[in-house]
């Protein structure tokens, strides 16, 4: 992370996603990355509204698919379909009372909704990006379901 001690540059990449790409700083590899028990089957939290439920229901059954959801992610999910289900509520709040609400002193001011709204944008953003849900995050993502590509000329170099 930019800014914390200890932390700052690029975030590394798991190990798998180095063997993957043949380890290109032929650096030694971590063996001792912890692999996380991928989840299988999950329902949505009990406390979570209509909205957040409804993109859990989407969002999870393509995660599991893709076998990229592990126990350890799902207070990610949680937060991410926390988020969606904040900004829902405050885009509501926004269509129904305005872009300009009365303020205190009946002058008009900015909906605080707006503001709501934005951070939960911005917490979508940063969730979604560690789940893999937009396309440049997507593409750092090592599924457990990849099929490895094989050269269909290998074969004819061992016949001669």
């Amino acid at each position: 992370m930019p800014g914390v001690a200890g932390r700052s540059g690029r975030r590394p990449k798991p190990t798998a996603q180095k063997a993957l790409a043949g380890n290109p700083g032929k650096r030694k590899l971590n063996k001792d990355e912890p692999d996380f028990a991928l989840v299988t089957n999950v329902d949505p939290p009990e406390w979570l509204c209509e909205h957040a439920t409804r993109v859990w229901q989407m969002l999870v059954p393509e995660l599991l698919k893709a076998k990229v959801l592990a126990l350890t992610d799902l207070h990610n999910v949680e937060a991410f379909c926390t988020a969606y289900g904040n900004w829902r509520m405050a885009q509501e709040s926004v269509r129904n009372h305005g872009i300009v609400v009365a303020g205190a002193t009946g002058g008009p001011v900015k909906n605080p909704a707006l503001t709501a709204a934005n951070e939960a944008m911005r917490q979508m953003v940063t969730f979604g990006s560690m789940l893999g849900l937009d396309p440049a995050s997507r593409t750092r993502i090592i599924g457990g379901n990849k099929q490895k590509t094989t050269n269909p000329f290998a074969g004819l170099l061992s016949d001669l």
